[in-house]
C-alpha cells in the first residue's frame, strides 16, 4: 500500500536525521567497538596473567561496554534510517531500547564482580600478583577511554542520541574504574596489602551498578512516553509566549521524546476569522521557532477558534467585527 503524503503544517520534517548526523554517530560507535575490543583482550590477558581479581573485574566491565557498544551501533544504524510504511514516527525508539539493555546488561556484570570480590575477600586469599603488565595496561585503558568517551560525548550532544550517550557514560565510568584499579595495585606495590585487589573490585562493582540504573532509568522515561524535563518544557512555553501575539492562548501542551527526536502537540485558539491559509502560516512560524532550539523536532498544532463574544484583540473600533489584530497578524505572516 502506497503511504500517503504527509499534510503541510501537521508538524512532519523531511530529513530528520541527516547524512552528516548519520555519518558523525556511525562513525563514534564504530570508534567505541574497537576501543573496547582492544582494551577487553588486554584486560582479560593481564587479569590471567597477574592473577588480580580487580583486573579481571576490569576485563568483564570492558567486555560489558563492547557488547553495549555493538548495541549503540545497531541502534543508531536504526535509528537513522527514514520513516517507512510501518514505522511513521521514525525508528528513534530503538536508542531507547538500546540504551534499556545496555542498563541491563550493566547491573548484570556489576553484580558479576561483586559476587566474586566478594567471594575472594570472605576467604581471605592474597593472590601474589605480578603488578607491572597490570599497571600498564591499567593506565593505558584511562587514558584511551578518557579521549574515546570526550569524542562520544561530543557527538552525542551534538546530535542528541540518547544510544550514544549511554555508550559515553561507560567509557567515563570505565576511566575512573580503571584509575581506582590502577591505585590499589599501586598501593599493593608499596604496603604488600594484598585484600586492596579485591576491595578495589567490589567499587568498581558499585560504581558499574549505579551507572546501570542511571542509564536504564532515563531508557525506560523514553520507552513509557515520559514528559521532556522541566527545563525543555520551560523553554516550549517561554518560545510561545515569545510569539503570544499571533494567538489567542494554548492548552493541552504536550511533549515527549523517542530517541534523539522530540515529539510536541497542542492546541492552539485563534481568532474564528482568520482563514486557513492564514493560520497554516502561524503554526508554521511557530514550529519554526520551536525547531530553532532542537532541529530535530515534531510539532503538531490543532487550531481552534476563539468563543469569546468579547474578543480582547479586536481594535477601539468594536463596531467593526472584522477589525481584529490576531488576524491582521496572520494576514502579514501569509503575505510573506
Amino acid at each position: 500500500m502506497q503511504r500517503p503524503a504527509p499534510i503541510l503544517g501537521a508538524g512532519f520534517l523531511p530529513g530528520m536525521v541527516t547524512r552528516k548526523a548519520a555519518l558523525e554517530t556511525s562513525r563514534a560507535a564504530t570508534l567505541s567497538i574497537i576501543s573496547n575490543t582492544v582494551l577487553t583482550a588486554l584486560k582479560l590477558v593481564a587479569g590471567f596473567l597477574t592473577g588480580s581479581v580487580s583486573v579481571l573485574a576490569e576485563g568483564i566491565h570492558s567486555g560489558n561496554d563492547l557488547v553495549a557498544s555493538l548495541l549503540a551501533w545497531f541502534a543508531i544504524r536504526k535509528a537513522n534510517e527514514p520513516e517507512d510504511d510501518e514505522h511513521l514516527y521514525g525508528h528513534g525508539k530503538y536508542e531507547s531500547l538500546s540504551a534499556g539493555l545496555e542498563a541491563g546488561l550493566i547491573v548484570a556484570a556489576a553484580i558479576g564482580v561483586m559476587w566474586t570480590a566478594f567471594r575472594r575477600i570472605m576467604q581471605g586469599e592474597a593472590a601474589q600478583l605480578s603488578h607491572g603488565p597490570a599497571l600498564l595496561v591499567m593506565g593505558f585503558s584511562a587514558v584511551t577511554n578518557i579521549f574515546v568517551s570526550g569524542y562520544l560525548f561530543r557527538i552525542a550532544k551534538r546530535h542528541d542520541s540518547v544510544a550514544l550517550s549511554a555508550d559515553a557514560w561507560h567509557l567515563r565510568a570505565d576511566v575512573w574504574t580503571s584509575v581506582g584499579v590502577f591505585a590499589s595495585l599501586g598501593l599493593i606495590l608499596a604496603t604488600d596489602w594484598h585484600f586492596l585487589d579485591p576491595a578495589a573490585a567490589l567499587l568498581v562493582g558499585f560504581l558499574i551498578l549505579f551507572q546501570g540504573g542511571r542509564i536504564g532509568r532515563e531508557a525506560l522515561q523514553q520507552l513509557l512516553d515520559h514528559t521532556l524535563p522541566n527545563e525543555e518544557m520551560d523553554i516550549i512555553r517561554d518560545t510561545l509566549s515569545e510569539h503570544d501575539d499571533m494567538f489567542m492562548e494554548y492548552h493541552k501542551l504536550r511533549a515527549r521524546k523517542s530517541g534523539r527526536e522530540r515529539q510536541i502537540d497542542l492546541h492552539l485558539v485563534t481568532c474564528p476569522r482568520v482563514t486557513v491559509a492564514e493560520a497554516h502560516q502561524v503554526t508554521d512560524h511557530l514550529e519554526e521557532a520551536v525547531r530553532a532550539h532542537w532541529p530535530a523536532t515534531r510539532v503538531t498544532i490543532h487550531i481552534e477558534p476563539c468563543t469569546r463574544e468579547e474578543c480582547p484583540n479586536r481594535t477601539s473600533d468594536a463596531r467593526d467585527p472584522d477589525a481584529c489584530a490576531l488576524r491582521d497578524k496572520a494576514a502579514v505572516l501569509a503575505e510573506k
